[in-house]
C-alpha cells in the first residue's frame, strides 16, 4: 500500500507541513470541518484500473490492488447503516474503474433499489460495455437516478493521450457515445492542467461533444466537471482557523462537510471510512469501521484539503 508519508516526502512540500492534527507548521490552530449531514456516500470499489494515467492522485492501475476490490457484503453493511441513521440521498462509486470489480453491478443495483440517486465514475471503455445489457436495463428501471461521469482529460485526443496513454481517448468514444445514444444521464469530468481559462475549456468540450451529436450543456458545472489539479510536487499552505475568514470560504462547503467514502484497504479484515475520495490511504485520516464512528470532524492535515477542496473549490459531488 502506498504510504502517506513517504507520498508526502517526495514532494516540494516543506516537511514540517502537515504532520500534527491540530497545529500547523507555524503553530497555528489548523481548520476543522464537521459533518453538517452525510448527503453523500462515495464507495470506492478497487484501486485495479485498466489504465495507469500519469498523475492519477490514487496511483490506480493493472497492478495496483492497494485498495482491493470491495464486495457488495460490505457495500450493503454501510447501505444498511445509511438507510437506518442517516438522510443521504446520493451515492457515489469511483475506483480504480468500478466496472472492473466482478460484483460492482450487484452494487450498483442494491444502491438503485434502495432509492438513492447514484453516480458511477467511469473511463467508459471496454470494462463498461462488457456491462452493456445490465447498465441498460438499471436505467429502464431507475431512469435518471442512474448518473454517469466519464473521465476525460481535455477535449483533444493528444492531451488527454498525454495523460491516459496512447490512443485512449479513441478507446473511450465508443463508450461515451453508445451511453448518449442510449439516453443515460451522462456527465464529463476534465481537469484544469492545461493552462487553458475555463471559458476555453468548456468551449472545447463543446465543440468535441458536439461533433458527436452528444447534447451536453458545458456551461453547467454539474455536466462538466473541471477539477482543479492537485498537484504532489507543489508546495501548498495549511489551512488555519483564521483562512475561512481571509479565503472567504466556509467550512460547509467542504466536500468532506456533507460525505464519506468507503475503502478496503489490503491486508485489512474489513472495509473501513476515509473523509473523502481524495485520501484513500492515509491511515491518520481513517475514521472507523461503521458511518457513526465517522459522523467526527475532519482536520484538514493533508495537501489535498488546501489544493483540491479549500483553495481550488474542487468537490467529487455536486449533491
Amino acid at each position: 500500500m502506498p504510504d502517506a508519508t513517504t507520498r508526502t516526502e517526495r514532494t516540494g512540500l516543506d516537511p514540517a507541513k502537515f504532520r500534527d492534527p491540530d497545529v500547523t507548521a507555524d503553530g497555528s490552530q489548523r481548520a476543522a470541518v464537521e459533518l453538517t449531514a452525510l448527503r453523500t456516500l462515495w464507495f470506492n470499489t478497487g484501486t485495479l484500473c485498466n489504465l495507469a494515467c500519469v498523475n492519477c492522485y490514487i496511483e490506480s492501475s493493472p497492478t495496483n490492488d492497494a485498495l482491493i476490490y470491495l464486495s457488495a457484503a460490505e457495500a450493503d453493511r454501510f447501505l444498511d447503516e445509511l438507510d437506518a441513521d442517516f438522510d443521504a440521498h446520493e451515492i457515489g462509486f469511483t475506483g480504480g474503474e468500478p466496472f472492473m470489480n466482478p460484483e460492482f453491478m450487484t452494487m450498483l443495483g442494491s444502491a438503485l433499489d434502495r432509492g438513492y440517486q447514484v453516480l458511477v465514475l467511469t473511463n467508459a471503455m471496454r470494462p463498461m460495455m462488457k456491462c452493456a445489457d445490465e447498465l441498460l436495463a438499471l436505467k429502464a428501471a431507475h431512469g435518471e437516478r442512474l448518473r454517469i461521469r466519464v473521465s476525460i482529460d481535455h477535449y483533444s485526443p493528444r492531451l488527454h493521450d498525454l495523460e491516459r496513454g496512447e490512443r485512449a481517448f479513441r478507446r473511450m468514444l465508443p463508450g461515451l457515445d453508445w451511453l448518449a445514444a442510449n439516453g443515460f444521464h451522462l456527465s464529463v469530468a476534465g481537469r484544469t492542467f492545461w493552462s487553458e481559462t475555463e471559458a476555453r475549456l468548456r468551449d472545447g468540450f463543446r465543440r468535441m461533444l458536439t461533433g458527436r451529436d452528444i447534447a451536453l450543456d458545458t456551461a453547467d458545472p454539474e455536466r462538466l466537471v473541471l477539477f482543479p489539479e492537485m498537484d504532489m510536487g507543489a508546495d501548498v499552505p495549511e489551512i488555519t482557523t483564521a483562512c475561512w475568514g481571509i479565503l472567504d470560504v466556509s467550512p460547509e462547503a467542504m466536500m468532506c462537510a456533507t460525505s464519506r467514502m468507503v475503502v478496503h484497504r489490503k491486508g485489512e479484515a474489513r472495509a473501513v471510512v476515509a473523509p473523502c475520495t481524495l485520501l484513500p490511504y492515509d491511515e491518520r485520516l481513517q475514521m472507523g469501521e461503521t458511518l457513526a464512528e465517522a459522523s467526527g470532524a475532519v482536520k484538514l492535515n493533508h495537501p489535498h484539503c488546501a489544493k483540491f477542496c479549500v483553495l481550488g473549490g474542487g468537490s467529487c459531488s455536486k449533491a
